[in-house]
């Protein structure tokens, strides 16, 4: 039952550190193109999410693709018998594949968590 009283704070919560996170984004991507040199170090990952609507998973590429350096590219269910759904997500400023996807986790636990009524982000 609490859950449900604390989901409109969870919301506005998530809100309020997606907001950060865009502003640090534009920060970092600004930076890039105003500074001689290239910092990027773009690639490519594959995110196995654990959304389980359509709608969820919609927010979460729609989120990835707002915040700049990143880019939602495409997205499929896997062959398993759960039918996970998964995001292929392009990054500018990570180092490798896994450390996109230790950033894109931890915004897809944050959503999950703010969106689902229960707040359970498994």
């Amino acid at each position: 039952m609490t859950a449900w009283i604390t989901w409109p704070l969870r919301l506005v919560a998530f809100a309020a550190w997606y907001a950060k996170e865009l502003v640090v984004a534009n920060v970092v991507v600004l930076r890039d193109n105003l500074t001689p040199g290239q910092d990027s170090t773009p690639g490519i990952a594959r995110l196995d999410t654990r959304c389980r609507t359509d709608a969820e998973i919609t927010l979460l590429a729609a989120l990835i693709t707002l915040t700049p350096g990143t880019l939602t590219l495409g997205t499929t269910t896997s062959a398993d018998d759960e039918g996970t759904r998964v995001l292929f997500v392009h990054g500018m400023y990570a180092p490798d594949a896994d450390a996109l996807r230790a950033e894109l986790r931890v915004m897809e636990t944050r959503m999950l968590h703010a969106v689902r009524p229960t707040g359970d982000p498994t």
